[in-house]
């Protein structure tokens, strides 16, 4: 079996993992290995920000996971879609760059979890940063691996929207990001020069040419291996040969909040009695893995409207505009392929006496209809509402002892009452403004038509319609130890096991209020300060092995 040894070897190559093994090589005395189940991040789907449409449920550069039937959802599985691909979801995401609500962090730090309120976590958020537009700004950075841009083409119809908006209530706001969030906006978008600028395009492509720095696709990991309570490496297959990759110092999880809690399962660090049942041997009883699951619940409103209105649609006048514009984005980086298709949006409050946003919308320049697995003729526009703090609480199990197989997702969308009686809300507040008079000259049928005054109705429609606004967070939560179901302390250190961290989505106690892909970023680049820290007080008691192996960087 080959064997290798590096300083730290890190298990993901999404969001979280391409800031940990960049900024941990940048070190050149110390060695990092990266492994990603998917394949390098190289296809035109990827890069031109029209192709997010391969979010679609199909295995391409995406896992396509299903929930387990919804009892909220009146039995219907939910989608699932997360990257496989260097860069996860940061790769096939809407690309919409939001951080959340000082509000979040500061909750975050109330819980036990010292050194992450707002404060102290927006250095991480500026570092990461390279804002275009936002430059000399006390709440953004420029310089920063991660590109955050404006939408370079956007559809005259999200001035309507934002017209719609203000007649509401809900007046423009300069910067989402910054001292306000309440308010409607243009999104900023994770793009460069006409393109997506994925998390692997700003800290991994960069440097895949550090001798310290190996990346490895198509790499799927199926256990961490153990010395007794100390993590040692991890086994992996390839080709269907498994082989094995040692950490001196670290092993760092950065699978994401299905991944994390699903490779801990295997390896035996969770609930102990479900980890038997699957013949699995129990490393460490650690009942809250896979546990806390949350994400952001939506429910999608479309209209039709024109097809010589700037939407896309199912149309001979919208395919001629696509194929016309493939070349300009070929040659210019310009036009209609830069859409991420959500280019405009909102976060309001349900109620004046709501002090922090508690419901957010996206505009979208086409018709959605069940994450675009219903495909209609015709063009039209639509817009999420989506409920930013559900009290519903999931879980994410194994279905067995393959690493191969999927997990079993259980969101729990709309078992507490009160997340539908929100979203409710918020659709009686979306169709406000989606009725009001700015757009009276675009508005055409609602594909879903509802009284707006008629709650039964909506909330009937809510659960045959409503879906996941693709935000899983929680499921390794971090907290102090006295939290039984606490899986990571404020270090991101496993609860009970050395050379363990995790770093990514689901070390988030709750979910934030907004996009996830950013605080993702910020939660790694705070991780990167905090093994560091670690290696300095080790390095400064000589407790540290001896000198790293220099291998060469590798993209399988």
């Amino acid at each position: 079996m080959s064997i290798e040894e590096f300083d730290y070897v890190v298990v993901g190559g999404g969001s979280g993992g391409c800031v940990v093994a960049s900024r941990l090589s940048e070190d050149s005395s110390t060695s990092v290995c990266m492994l990603e189940a998917g394949g390098p991040d190289k296809s035109v789907f990827i890069h031109a920000p029209i192709g997010v449409v391969a979010m679609l449920p199909i295995p391409f550069n995406n896992y396509a996971y299903k929930t387990v039937p919804q009892k909220g959802l009146n039995g219907r599985q939910g989608y699932q879609p997360r990257g496989k691909t260097l860069g996860g979801s940061s790769s096939i995401n809407a690309m919409v760059y939001v951080r959340g609500n000082k509000w979040d962090y500061d909750h975050w730090a109330s819980l036990g979890n010292p050194g992450w309120s707002y404060d102290e976590i927006l250095p991480y958020f500026k570092r990461a940063e390279n804002n275009e537009t936002f430059r000399d700004d006390p709440f953004h950075g420029t310089g920063g691996p991660l590109n955050a841009a404006e939408v370079r083409n956007p559809s005259a119809l999200n001035r309507v929207f934002l017209e719609a908006c203000a007649m509401k209530g809900v007046p423009n706001t300069r910067d989402y990001n910054g001292a306000e969030q309440f308010g409607s906006f243009m999104f900023q978008v994770t793009q460069k020069n006409g393109e997506r600028h994925s998390v692997a395009k700003g800290y991994i492509t960069p440097h895949l040419s550090r001798f310290n720095l190996s990346v490895r696709t198509h790499a799927l990991t199926s256990r961490i291996l153990f010395e007794g309570k100390r993590a040692v490496g991890v086994a992996y297959t390839v080709d269907g040969v498994e082989k094995q990759v040692r950490a001196r110092r670290e092993v760092i999880l950065t699978a994401g909040a299905f991944g994390s809690p699903q490779l801990l399962m295997l390896s035996g660090v969770g609930p102990a009695a479900e980890l038997q049942k699957l013949g699995i041997p129990v490393v460490h009883d650690l009942p809250g893995v896979g546990e806390n699951l949350q994400d952001h619940i939506d429910h999608v409103q479309s209209y039709r409207t024109s097809s010589k209105h700037e939407t896309f649609g199912v149309s001979a006048r919208g395919g001629a505009r696509v194929a016309s514009a493939m070349p300009e984005w070929k040659k210019s980086r310009t036009g209609l392929v830069t859409s991420n298709f959500a280019e405009s949006g909102a976060f309001i409050r349900s109620s004046p006496d709501v002090k922090v946003p508690d419901l957010q919308m996206v505009f979208v320049i086409a018709l959605v209809d069940d994450h675009s697995r219903k495909l209609h003729v015709g063009h039209g526009y639509s817009c999420h509402i989506e409920v930013l703090r559900p009290y519903s609480r999931g879980h994410v199990k194994l279905a067995s002892r393959d690493p191969r197989a999927a997990p079993l997702i259980d969101p729990k969308f709309l078992d507490d009452e009160r997340d539908l009686n929100l979203l409710v809300k918020g659709v009686q507040l979306q169709m406000d403004i989606l009725e009001a008079k700015p757009f009276d000259t675009y508005r055409g049928k609602m594909l879903y038509k509802v009284d707006r005054n008629d709650t039964r109705a909506i909330a009937e429609d809510i659960r045959n319609r409503a879906d996941t606004q693709y935000h899983p967070v929680g499921t390794c939560k971090m907290g102090p130890a006295s939290d039984r179901m606490s899986v990571v302390d404020e270090q991101l250190r496993v609860h009970g096991l050395l050379g363990l961290r995790v770093v990514d989505a689901s070390i988030m106690p709750t979910v934030v209020g907004g996009n996830t892909n950013a605080p993702t970023v910020m939660i790694a680049e705070k991780a990167v300060d905090m093994i560091r820290g670690v290696q300095a007080e080790a390095s400064a008691s000589a407790s540290i092995g001896a000198s790293a192996v220099k291998p060469a960087a590798v993209v399988a």
